[in-house]
């Protein structure tokens, strides 16, 4: 057993640890991830040795001592306690029904849910064959999505990860790009590649890319072909059009599972033009075997001022949507 607790009178706990050596990773530096989890919750958090004592309200104990106890599990299984892994620990502890979190294996570091909705959606990567993970950026659509084909990849479950993105964003088509033809998609799938990365040394990226195991290439390149035995991810896909996403999803094959990821409310197409992403929300909810995944801001788990940024976008945004309305 990695963490014990105990009860002690009053409106106090204490939970034992096993391992000092994890202590100091677990605490942060200056205790400063204790005094996180004491801000957060409305604790007091006490350290005596290998013992923390957890003072306050029973409810706000709780979650303290979940939040704790699911940091060491992480420690133990090799993670490196951050802000954001804090963070996304006391968002769990505030879900008790959602304990237990996947957790994925990848050659560089096991890779698990730091909030209820992000549990839900490696849930339904493991279990539908469609997956349409939306919200706005930070939530982790693409980046758990990628460590769900690794995961499969290790394990012989898909024999291909097959990456794509619309290669028009913000305006600027390829044609008008310099270099070779590589050269102008590399840019558009960094973000991916940089997933890869995190997940999978460098060499052995390259060697599966070179066999044809990992596949980055743009939508267009997917016209035509049956993707069978293969994990596919379509990120920034409200950059589809509707004849783009029909394309995409029908390419489905045998033994495959497809993840669509985008934020509905950041589509860069020409002012007019419809969304593939919206439309096929529109046309597919409902249908068996498709699971559809909504983030929201409490899900961004990059730094904390990306989520106060998200939220004041989306204020301004619908201010002037209220102001419109109010005009007309």
């Amino acid at each position: 057993m990695t963490a014990t607790l105990e009860p002690e009178d009053g409106d106090r706990n204490v939970i034992d640890f096993d391992d000092n050596r994890l202590l100091a990773q677990l605490f942060g530096e200056h205790d400063r991830h204790l005094a996180r989890i004491e801000q957060q919750l409305g604790v007091s958090l006490l350290t005596r040795g290998n013992r923390v004592l957890i003072a306050g309200a029973p409810a706000n104990r709780r979650m303290a001592r979940a939040a704790l106890g699911e940091l060491y599990k992480r420690l133990k299984r090799g993670h490196v306690i951050d802000a954001g892994e804090v963070d996304g620990a006391i968002r769990l502890a505030e879900r008790p029904a959602d304990a237990g979190a996947h957790v994925i294996r990848t050659e560089k570091h096991p890779v698990a849910a730091r909030s209820g909705t992000q549990q839900s959606y490696f849930e339904a990567l493991q279990t539908c064959e469609l997956v349409f993970g939306l919200g706005p950026a930070g939530t982790g659509k693409t980046y758990l999505a990628v460590a769900v084909a690794v995961g499969m990849l290790l394990d012989g479950r898909v024999d291909r990860i097959i990456l794509t993105r619309p290669a028009v964003e913000a305006g600027e088509r390829l044609g008008f790009l310099p270099g070779t033809l590589d050269e102008k998609v590399d840019p558009y799938m960094r973000p991916m590649y940089d997933a890869l990365y995190d997940m999978m040394p460098a060499e052995k990226v390259m060697r599966r890319r070179a066999s044809g195991e990992i596949e980055v290439a743009p939508l267009a390149y997917m016209r035509g072909r049956t993707l069978a035995n293969a994990f596919v991810i379509l990120d920034e896909a409200q950059n589809t059009t509707p004849v783009q996403m029909k394309m995409f999803l029908t390419r489905l094959g045998e033994n495959s599972r497809m993840a669509v990821t985008g934020d509905p409310s950041q589509v860069d197409l020409p002012l007019g033009s419809r969304s593939g992403l919206l439309d096929a929300l529109q046309v597919l909810r409902g249908l068996p075997g498709i699971g559809i995944v909504e983030f929201g801001h409490a899900d961004v788990v990059r730094h904390p001022l990306v989520t106060r940024v998200v939220r004041a976008y989306d204020a301004r945004e619908h201010g002037l949507l209220a102001e419109h309305e109010r005009q007309e």
